[in-house]
């Protein structure tokens, strides 16, 4: 081995030790600040996810112990492969809930944690309220109960949406703060039949967010816990999965997917739910889950992880400066475009003191999506 692979392993080393994450160029916070301090044990639910894999990335790397829990633990294997190999051996362990929202579902799963981060969530799963909606709400009132029989529980984080306090909607001016709730996507979900459509898919998985994320708050105000409720509520992510080969490109990130693959023979139309919006990128929305988590500062909050406004020519025009050589799809005249005013800026200080860095940008968040992409293209 060389000096210089001798200096690499070091650092990696260094990276790797418990801590280092609360230290950064611009910012240091004590172990004080911290309600779980590094070597805790958290659950992290629907790990396999886009979100929880990046959230169970960041706590492991920071030097905490993360239970992951997945429906079928024998068709989820590469993630603990993936962590044994990037971390080694004891870090990570998962553990299989086939059924989300059977009493007790996660009794098990949280045996001795004291964190849990609530993910796991159909995620547009259909455009039929009665079935969907029902999975969302009774799912996390599971989580916050089986939190409740912890002895050592102390933080509870659930990831809402920002459709939970807004649709999508263009060339309006409007304001949402942590006190919005989006209560005319219920009235939508719930509107008579036929229930089948693209927009009423997207009006279902906002309303089952909204009513999800209200009946855990409700569930808290009704129960003394010794823990306590932080929730985190991302626009679509974008940003590089954990696992690109194993993983693939879930979620949203199908979106930037199929522009960068289909190019010219692709239109807004063809993407379900991609409209004027914010976006975050994933990682960002990972570190305020963690923020969420662990800083005792950060109490009975909800984090509204929502970055920048975007629309389809944004996209458009991002590719074709990273990509000049590729043909992607044309630009859209007279677009509509999303300005709400949107009080992110408590989340955006959580994100800097965590990270020391604010959003990262639309165009470096699909430079990193992408590059994935141009290995196997």
């Amino acid at each position: 081995m060389t000096v210089l692979d001798t200096i690499k392993t070091i650092i990696l080393r260094l990276a790797k030790r418990p801590g280092l994450l609360y230290r950064n160029r611009k910012t240091r916070v004590e172990f004080s600040d911290l309600v779980l301090r590094p070597g805790s044990l958290v659950v992290v639910t629907g790990v396999n996810g886009l979100i929880g894999s990046h959230i169970a990335d960041q706590l492991v790397r920071q030097g905490y112990r993360v239970r992951g829990t997945v429906r079928n633990v024998s068709k989820e294997r590469w993630i603990e492969q993936y962590f044994e190999e990037q971390y080694g051996a004891g870090k990570f362990e998962l553990i299989e809930v086939p059924d989300i929202v059977a009493i007790g579902a996660f009794d098990e799963a949280v045996k001795g944690a004291s964190g849990l981060v609530h993910t796991a969530t159909p995620v547009m799963a259909g455009p039929d309220p009665h079935a969907t909606i029902p999975i969302v709400v009774d799912s996390t009132i599971r989580s916050l109960e089986s939190a409740a029989k912890e002895p050592a529980m102390k933080r509870v984080v659930i990831t809402s949406s920002s459709g939970a306090v807004t649709c999508p909607t263009s060339n309006k001016v409007f304001r949402v703060d942590s006190n919005s709730w989006n209560e005319d996507v219920i009235k939508a979900a719930y509107a008579p039949p036929p229930y089948e459509g693209s927009q009423r898919i997207t009006d279902v998985y906002c309303a089952s967010k909204t009513r999800g994320e209200q009946a855990a708050w409700n569930w808290m105000q009704e129960h003394k816990c010794s823990f306590t409720l932080n929730t985190v509520l991302p626009s679509p992510n974008f940003g590089p999965p954990v696992d690109v080969a194993r993983q693939g490109y879930r979620s949203t990130l199908g979106w930037i997917k199929a522009m960068f693959d289909m190019g010219i023979g692709l239109s807004p139309e063809d993407l379900v739910g991609l409209e004027p919006y914010h976006f975050i990128d994933v990682r960002d929305c990972a570190a305020l889950h963690v923020a969420a988590l662990v800083y005792a500062d950060v109490s009975g909050e909800r984090l509204l992880g929502f970055a920048q406004p975007f629309n389809w020519n944004d996209i458009v025009r991002v590719l074709k400066r990273l990509y000049p050589d590729r043909e992607f799809g044309e630009e859209i005249p007279d677009l509509g475009t999303d300005m709400s005013q949107v009080a992110n800026e408590r989340a955006e200080d959580v994100l800097k003191r965590l990270t020391g860095h604010g959003w990262t940008s639309l165009e470096d968040s699909i430079r990193d999506t992408t590059k994935g992409m141009v290995l196997v293209s």
